[in-house]
């Protein structure tokens, strides 16, 4: 495994590295910030960042896509360099640059920096496809929200957006109250999160309309962790 990304040959064997059956490296490594202003997105700790996108790819990515197909990636790892940069382009009133602290943003956005409380996480953004036609039709990132509830056990967290029905899903070692959100700057909706009287039990009722002829029932699935 490489410790040092010092050249075009050593950031394409990263790139290759596989986090799980359908998801490699490089995907997650795309930014419109850093490609218009030319600011590098390479970890710091390219070991620690693929050990962790691993857990995030298999365990919450990975199951989402068997149940809906295909997972774009919008935005997943980012460098303390880069989202530090970023954030200060975003305090500056750029709000395309949408990036919160480093501090913030460690075991989420930045995959291979342990949070103030010592664990480690990785956060993407993601589309489905397979939703945004439902989504463009009725504005409801509900259903998908209560499908991940019952079927990606993994998951700690979740932001859902109105671009796509876009959202941010995370994966995270320590303890999480699992909340699902829906933010459209100022509104900050929660929906349900570990404690709330909705958040336990099958919530079939919501979601079996979202996915007919695919997976209606909770299932032990494979998780895989690959090095090519």
């Amino acid at each position: 495994m490489l410790r040092t990304i010092d050249s075009v040959s050593a950031l394409t064997e990263l790139g290759r590295e596989r986090l799980s059956e359908h998801f490699f490296m490089r995907e997650m490594l795309y930014s419109e910030v850093g490609n218009v202003h030319g600011v590098p997105n390479i970890p710091e700790d390219p070991e620690l960042a693929v050990q962790v996108g691993r857990r995030l790819a298999a365990e919450v990515l990975e199951p989402v896509r068997a149940a809906f197909g295909h997972v774009s990636i919008r935005s997943a790892y980012r460098s303390p360099t880069l989202n530090e940069f970023c954030n200060q382009l975003y305090l500056a009133g750029d709000v395309a640059c949408w990036c919160t602290s480093n501090k913030s943003n460690a075991a989420q956005h930045i995959w291979d920096r342990r949070d103030d409380r010592g664990y480690l996480g990785a956060t993407a953004t993601v589309v489905v496809p397979g939703y945004i036609d439902y989504f463009e039709r009725t504005r409801d990132y509900r259903p998908l929200a209560w499908w991940v509830r019952d079927n990606v056990p993994a998951y700690a967290e979740m932001f859902f957006f109105k671009r796509l029905g876009a959202f941010n899903i995370q994966w995270y070692e320590g303890p999480s109250d699992k909340s699902i959100w829906y933010l459209e700057p100022p509104v900050r909706e929660l929906m349900t999160k570990r404690g709330a009287p909705d958040f336990e039990g099958d919530h079939i009722q919501h979601y079996a309309h979202i996915i007919p002829g695919r997976v209606r029932k909770k299932e032990t699935s494979r998780v895989y962790y690959w090095q090519i």
